[in-house]
Order: structure tokens, then sequence, then C-alpha cells
């Protein structure tokens, strides 16, 4: 994981919640630790991640804050922590 990976996904994790986060970084991102990631149909985005799996909105904009709760949410239940994993 580079050093522009591991700064998007300490800005998933920021508080107060970022909403200026690219979603092609964001899949970059999940590419990096592994993941599985696939365009669906009707705008989604699937990702499966150490035996968890969850689709996103595919967005072409910046993540709103509820997209990015649920990313960050979706990468602690797949046991993610980026300050103990991957720290700056």
């Amino acid at each position: 994981m580079n050093h522009h990976h591991r700064k998007t996904l300490h800005a998933l994790f920021s508080h107060p919640v970022s909403s200026n986060i690219d979603p092609k970084h964001v899949a970059s991102v999940f590419e990096a630790l592994g993941a599985e990631v696939t365009h669906g149909g009707h705008g989604q985005v699937k990702v499966a991640l150490n035996g968890h799996a969850q689709a996103f909105h595919d967005s072409h904009h910046s993540l709103s804050k509820d997209e990015v709760g649920a990313m960050r949410k979706f990468l602690e239940t797949a046991g993610v922590d980026p300050a103990r994993d991957y720290p700056l």
C-alpha cells in the first residue's frame, strides 16, 4: 500500500467525516487491501474483502458523508484498522 492509499484510507476514518473523497481513490484502496472490486449493474460497485461483501453506489463525484460512513463500517467489519495496520 503506497502513501496515497494510506492517505485515502485515513481520510475514510477521519473525524469529522470527510465528504471530499474521490471514489476512484477508494476503489484503489480496496484493491490495495486485497479486495475483489467488481462493477455490478444498476450503478453499483461490489466489494469483497476478508469474507465480507458489500455493494456501494458507483459515484462519479465526491463521496457523501453517508457513503463514507458505510465504507468505514464495512472496513471495520472486515478487520481493517488504519491506525494499527497502516500508520502514516
